[in-house]
């Protein structure tokens, strides 16, 4: 089974409670999970937040919805991660998603999977050889990967980062690399600040109504047609 983690919070120093910030009428939590729900090659979600009282409405939110929600230590996000593996049976790789990340594009999640499915890779991702958006990225990586890394030592980053002792580790770690056609690495479409939250809501605004499932060329089109948004895409 391959299972897709969406690691979301409620706390964000300059963007409080940005997961349930409205995007065409949904929370940004949900409009991500929509959009993860249509990506072929996962078999399962699981929204991963912490066990703070400011994540309770959250959680209880999410499951609402009809979603899967794991809790778990706020300050240990591998940790986080390698327990929702471990509490699905048959887990061979995780998806993880971050939860600043609105545009989610599940053909890309696709492509990944099946790279580091043919690929055999312990972690394959767009994330190290940067060419996507931020906002766009994709980890994919074994079970086996990530309770080795959670059992392990680790260092602060190693911590805030999940993947940050997998991925900088590729002698231990085995790597497969997705790219683009071209390097759009210098867009910035996450959610961390208003701004990028205005943002976020006039592209949904322009495109989630005519097909929900938009792409990341949808998004590319309409930025370099209209040059007001151009200037918050960078």
């Amino acid at each position: 089974m391959i299972l897709t983690v969406l690691q979301a919070r409620m706390g964000s120093r300059r963007l409080p409670g940005k997961a349930m910030a409205t995007l065409q009428g949904q929370p940004m939590i949900i409009r991500q999970l929509e959009r993860l729900r249509s990506a072929r090659c996962p078999s399962k979600i699981i929204v991963a937040t912490s066990t703070d009282a400011s994540d309770d409405a959250l959680a209880g939110f999410v499951v609402s919805r009809g979603y899967t929600v794991h809790r778990g230590a706020g300050a240990d996000i591998l940790d986080r991660i390698a327990r929702c593996a471990e509490a699905i049976s048959s887990v061979s790789h995780v998806v993880r998603i971050k939860g600043d990340a609105p545009f989610v594009d599940p053909g890309i999640v696709d492509e990944a999977v099946r790279l580091a499915l043919a690929s055999g890779a312990a972690y394959t991702s767009n994330h190290v050889q940067r060419t996507y958006p931020a906002g766009l990225e994709v980890e994919v990586i074994t079970a086996n990967a990530l309770r080795i890394a959670a059992a392990g030592a680790r260092d602060p980053e190693g911590r805030v980062s999940p993947t940050a002792a997998i991925r900088n580790d590729p002698a231990r770690f085995s790597q497969a690399h997705l790219k683009a056609r071209r390097d759009w690495s210098h867009l910035d479409w996450r959610v961390k600040t208003a701004a990028d939250l205005a943002f976020a809501r006039s592209i949904y605004n322009a495109l989630h109504p005519v097909d929900p499932n938009f792409s990341m060329t949808d998004v590319l089109d309409l930025v370099e047609s209209h040059q007001d948004l151009a200037r918050f895409a960078a």
